[in-house]
């Protein structure tokens, strides 16, 4: 494990691919030995983040608080490429991507989602293959991952946030279904009914119990809620995440040793991270740490944005509150509460404000909330 305390993700927090990620992380502190240690070491796969970045980076916090960038990429290969409809093409992007910053204490954390559509500055990246891509001006955020790969996607979310990104984890499509299955499903209540012909997914609103690739169709759906922007689907990701925490949290893990090995081996399998994580120590040496933040102590927003100035189908941060949110995550405050009262409260009160649209101090109409992404088609699902 790392030896700085910040080791990743606030608990086992994150996002749709994280989410389930981290849900399981849990897993890993029963402890496995012998085969099953070299077996689950064995699945981890790593990115050197560190060496691929070099030292022009933000400063690590020197006050035991850490950020983790969690990823959920869309890649098609392997077993992805017939999951949860949309574009199957040969590249891979960040379809879902949460920064997640542990405080000192590492007894609360909070959880930034950011729109995949936002217009970003993305600086100069060199690939795994020591391919050098020049930077843009207006790039959309994901596309750093599929440009130079976890690297790229950790440089530019350190451009954008001015945060160093301590940790990473990534989580693909049939990841995150084997995980949720391992789990033995999850539950999920939505305020909204769902039906996207384009994930497959119909639901009612209330609550349902859904299998791997159902859930993957839930935090996939776009089209299906509000004016059919990431924003909508940002929200449903919210509302997964918590429920697989406490899905794991209530299925007897540590009494069933069947169970208990299911998950950690389909867990590790399923997940790529920084060199520091690629290890069941570290991982175990993680959920130590964490154990105690629970969903009371975990924070949730979307990045607040606008449609993005002669596009409708983009968006950008939202000044000043964007700032304010970034500056308060590396001073280690609460977030602000301008921006969590901007906030809406379910997938269909989801539509980006207006460029010209002046922040707001308090709640938000229904109409117009602050946060979320374009809400127009994106070349990928």
């Amino acid at each position: 494990m790392a030896d700085h305390k910040r080791i990743p993700s606030r608990r086992r927090t994150v996002l749709r691919a994280a989410a389930c990620a981290f849900a399981a992380l849990v897993v890993l502190g029963a402890g496995a030995a012998g085969y099953a240690y070299f077996k689950l070491n064995g699945n981890i796969k790593s990115v050197d983040i560190d060496a691929r970045l070099g030292t022009a980076r933000p400063p690590s916090a020197t006050d035991g608080s850490f950020n983790v960038l969690v990823l959920g990429s869309d890649s098609r290969a392997g077993g992805n490429g017939a999951l949860a409809g949309g574009d199957t093409g040969d590249t891979a992007r960040s379809d879902t991507a949460m920064v997640v910053h542990v405080d000192q204490g590492h007894t609360r954390a909070d959880v930034v989602s950011i729109p995949r559509d936002t217009l970003v500055t993305r600086p100069d990246c060199t690939d795994g293959k020591g391919k050098t891509a020049a930077g843009a001006k207006r790039a959309m955020y994901n596309s750093a991952y599929e440009t130079g790969g976890a690297a790229c996607a950790v440089k530019t979310t350190e451009a954008l946030t001015g945060l160093r990104m301590d940790h990473y984890i990534e989580i693909d499509f049939a990841g995150f279904a084997r995980v949720v299955d391992a789990l033995g499903g999850v539950t999920v209540t939505t305020t909204v009914p769902i039906d996207d012909k384009d994930s497959g997914l119909n639901l009612a609103a209330g609550e349902h119990h859904l299998d791997g690739q159902q859930a993957l169709a839930f935090v996939r759906t776009r089209h299906g809620v509000g004016d059919g922007s990431d924003l909508g689907r940002i929200e449903l990701q919210k509302q997964m995440v918590k429920s697989l925490l406490g899905q794991a949290g209530g299925i007897g893990l540590f009494g069933n040793p069947v169970k208990l090995w299911s998950v950690g081996d389909t867990l590790t399998r399923s997940i790529t991270t920084d060199s520091a994580l690629a290890s069941v120590n570290s991982l175990v040496g993680l959920a130590e740490e964490l154990k105690g933040i629970g969903p009371d102590q975990l924070s949730m927003v979307t990045l607040p944005v606008v449609t993005a100035p002669g596009d409708a189908n983009r968006v950008v941060a939202q000044q000043p509150r964007a700032d304010q949110l970034w500056a308060a995550l590396k001073a280690d405050q609460p977030l602000p509460q301008a921006v969590l009262a901007e906030q809406p409260q379910n997938p269909a009160q989801t539509t980006p404000a207006a460029p010209t649209a002046a922040p707001k101090a308090s709640g938000r109409a229904s109409a117009q909330p602050a946060a979320g992404t374009a809400a127009g088609p994106s070349p990928r699902r």
